[in-house]
């Protein structure tokens, strides 16, 4: 029996694998289908402390895995597909094994909901960007368009105000009637 399972591998996994592991819990970390999560997108990360020049988001997230395993952390490369927290003795499950556990911490992060445009991926990091409180200091005093259409793209184009002119606001729903929605001209 593991006395700490943790299913992801983004920064907030990651940080809870050097945590546990510094207090010698021996923690086993799931890395799940995205190892390194949305950061492994990211070029540049300008807002972790201690890096003033910045850090590429790889390779944060490589020295948070070498730093995670050095104090003890067993990174398991496969994702969880079942956990039944019923009982006491939590059971983790993937594809392949089953494991058992004092606690469980989940931190599978989020994803953002891209549209399927043809540039979107080859320009993500590059103009198009999912993280307003990531990459809104890179438009300062530019236009900008925020699209999406629920609370979290509101949220995002709020934050963006302390940057940019107002945004632009597009909703998922009347992009896809635009003529040229097929990204070719995006």
């Amino acid at each position: 029996m593991e006395n700490l399972i943790i299913i992801g591998s983004g920064p907030a996994g990651l940080t809870a694998a050097i945590y546990a592991a510094r207090a010698n819990l021996k923690p086993v970390l799931f890395e799940g289908n995205e190892p390194g999560g949305q950061l492994t997108s990211t070029t540049i990360v300008e807002n972790w402390p201690g890096n003033p020049e910045g850090i590429d988001g790889p390779a944060l997230v490589i020295n948070m895995k070498k730093q995670a395993e050095k104090f003890g952390t067993k990174v398991i490369g496969e994702s969880v597909v079942e956990v039944d927290f019923q009982n006491r003795t939590f059971t983790v499950k993937t594809a392949k094994s089953e494991y058992r556990a004092k606690a469980v911490i989940v931190a599978t992060g989020a994803r953002s909901r891209m549209l399927g445009l043809e540039n979107e991926k080859k320009r993500l990091g590059r103009g198009v960007h999912t993280c307003a409180t990531c990459d809104g200091a890179f438009y300062r005093d530019k236009e900008i368009m925020v699209v999406g259409g629920g609370d979290s793209a509101m949220e995002e184009a709020t934050f963006l105000t302390n940057f940019s002119r107002p945004p632009c606001f597009c909703k998922v729903e009347i992009l896809s009637l635009l003529p040229n929605a097929n990204g070719q001209d995006f």
